[in-house]
């Protein structure tokens, strides 16, 4: 049986649960060290109907590979190996039968302790960052889905207020602008979201001018994703539990804050740390995720606006949530429990963005990212 199935024609949001496959295959990535951990990258199949996962299986044993990203043509996936000083990037060819993974092969991630790798969206060149050093890498796509030499690089310098988590650069996730022509980077460490000129044909990444967004002293930017509509853009920050809102201007790739807005109820006075930040297909609601709180916060955006409203905190079933996907129905939303080590499915409430725990999951040890192919 096909693992994927091919859509030829254009779609709307609205009609997206009409084209997709009642089957969804989807790929987990993990950590592999320390006591429940797991043997590699692993995958399932996500009955779109039902909200069904079926039973995880192992799709390439590899080490720590936590975070992935799935090539648009659905052929090849690509995932950082998080471990020591020498980081790496591997690439896989998927089996179109199985959906396991082969490996081709392995580049240098230019840094250390690599945490967030993505796809230019002409699917040229694959783009990560290093969290232990602050650095973020551009390496080129062969026709082979394999990786070539690395062709861009940028070094952050600098610090932040916090002695703990702030004492140097910790580029946490990169992402592109929707016309492909800038990146950003979120830097934990910094404070920053950091805007750079991308050249896809060449492969590399210079300092744009303006060269960055600010958030709040302390706050700590982790994930960043732009709304439906490009017109605004999102950082959840990791250290103080916000989300900054911002408007886009797409001519110079300028970043402006028009909110921040707590990912925690009033009144919480314990230890928590925001992790994954999502748009939902539709463009209507946002909805991060806060470790210790062992939540998913939701928010409904404002189309005119780009700002945010809160609409609940979900915490059946969730713990440690370091990452969570919303399938492309837009149905459903998977969240990976690296403290619970499995995955939980909750239905998503079209109208207000709510989610309602299914009771369905299965067990995945420390899982850490969840993709979707396509």
């Amino acid at each position: 049986m096909r693992m994927k199935a091919f859509i030829t024609a254009a779609i709307s949001v609205a009609s997206l649960s009409t084209v997709y496959a009642k089957s969804l295959p989807v790929y987990f990535g993990t950590y592999t060290s320390g006591a429940n951990s797991s043997k590699g990258i692993y995958r399932s199949v996500l009955d779109t109907e039902t909200g069904e996962l079926s039973a995880p299986v192992v799709a390439a044993e590899a080490k720590n590979p936590s975070f992935l990203e799935i090539h648009p043509g659905g052929k090849f996936l690509y995932a950082v190996s998080e471990s020591g000083d020498a980081g790496t990037v591997s690439a896989y060819a998927i089996d179109p039968d199985t959906g396991n993974l082969r490996l081709l092969n392995s580049r240098p991630s230019g840094g250390s302790s690599p945490c967030h790798v993505n796809i230019d969206r002409s699917a040229k060149n694959v783009l990560v960052t290093n969290y232990g050093s602050g650095s973020a890498s551009v390496i080129p796509i062969a026709a082979d889905g394999s990786l070539a030499e690395p062709t861009g690089f940028v070094q952050h310098e600098g610090a932040s207020v916090n002695p703990q988590r702030q004492k140097g650069p910790h580029a946490h996730s990169i992402n592109v602008s929707p016309d492909n022509r800038f990146a950003f980077v979120a830097d934990l460490g910094l404070d920053k979201v950091m805007i750079y000129k991308l050249d896809v044909e060449k492969g590399t990444i210079a300092t744009n001018d303006p060269a960055f967004a600010k958030v709040k002293p302390g706050a700590g930017p982790r994930h960043f994703t732009f709304g439906a509509d490009g017109r605004y853009a999102y950082v959840i920050n990791e250290l103080d539990g916000t989300v900054t809102a911002f408007s886009y201007e797409p001519a110079s790739g300028t970043l402006t804050e028009i909110q921040s807005i707590t990912t925690l109820p009033n009144g919480f006075a314990g230890s928590s740390s925001c992790a994954e930040v999502r748009v939902h297909p539709s463009g209507k609601f946002l909805y991060g995720s806060n470790r210790g709180h062992d939540s998913i916060a939701v928010y409904r955006i404002n189309p005119a606006k780009g700002t945010l409203r809160f609409v609940e905190h979900e915490k059946a079933d969730i713990k440690t949530p370091r990452n969570f996907n919303i399938d492309p129905t837009g149905k459903f939303c998977l969240v990976a429990n690296q403290g619970g080590n499995s995955v939980a499915v909750f239905r998503i409430d079209q109208k207000t963005g709510a989610l309602e725990p299914t009771g369905k999951k299965i067990s995945v040890g420390k899982p850490v990212c969840i993709r979707f192919l396509l």
